[in-house]
């Protein structure tokens, strides 16, 4: 978190050091949080070469979501998306911020920890099938996989940043953990069909490309 007073150089050495896109702001206290900055905004305004004073901190906050630490994360995953933000602070009794969650945050309670490619297990995570599909672990990155395949699955350019696993993938589009055996539709017309799951995470899947069938050749 950065506060409102802020100069434009310690805010963009904040992003830099910290990898993330998105800081909360607050006045005073962080318990007093105000809005949130996006990377993105501030450097669409201002190029990183602004001077002191045409920074305008005001004009680029974007509005921030707040949670209950007893909001299921179902409920919270809906609200996030519906709202089109991506991370939250989880508000106290007492109106005290107690922390922040992120969509990313969200999706590693239901698939698994993100893990680093370095510390990914040894094994295939997906196999080629007849017919235009794909078995998927759900813990596969999803980068690798596209890259891989040459299928398409990120969603909107706000979303590219916080999903990193196909069982990620699959969890956005259901808004919800999906059941063993549901198919899932895709926005660019891909089936997910899951085949391993529990009530709580996504293990299993099996991608079905756009325009393809059960009965198809796979040509």
């Amino acid at each position: 978190a950065v506060a409102e007073d802020i100069s434009l150089d310690d805010l963009v050495e904040v992003f830099r050091d910290s990898g993330n896109t998105r800081v909360p702001v607050f006045r005073g206290t962080l318990d007093t949080p105000i809005g949130l900055l996006h990377l993105k905004d501030v450097a669409l305004k201002y190029g990183f070469n602004g001077t002191p004073g045409d920074f305008d901190m005001a004009a680029l906050l974007r509005p921030l979501i707040y949670a209950p630490p007893s909001m299921p994360i179902g409920v919270l995953l809906q609200k996030m998306q519906t709202e089109r933000m991506h991370m939250a602070l989880v508000i106290d009794e007492y109106g005290g911020v107690d922390g922040l969650v992120t969509l990313e945050d969200l999706v590693e309670q239901v698939i698994g920890e993100i893990e680093d490619e370095h510390d990914l297990e040894e094994g295939q995570l997906w196999v080629e099938e007849p017919a235009g599909t794909w078995l998927v672990e759900s813990r596969a990155p999803l980068d690798e996989f596209e890259e891989a395949t040459g299928i398409t699955l990120r969603g909107e350019p706000e979303d590219e940043d916080e999903i990193d696993t196909m069982g990620g993938v699959v969890f956005l589009a259901a808004g919800r953990v999906p059941a063993r055996g549901e198919i899932i539709e895709h926005h660019t017309g891909a089936e997910f069909e899951v085949i391993d799951a529990d009530p709580r995470r996504i293990k299993r899947l099996r991608l079905r490309k756009a325009g393809k069938t059960d009965g198809s050749d796979g040509a």
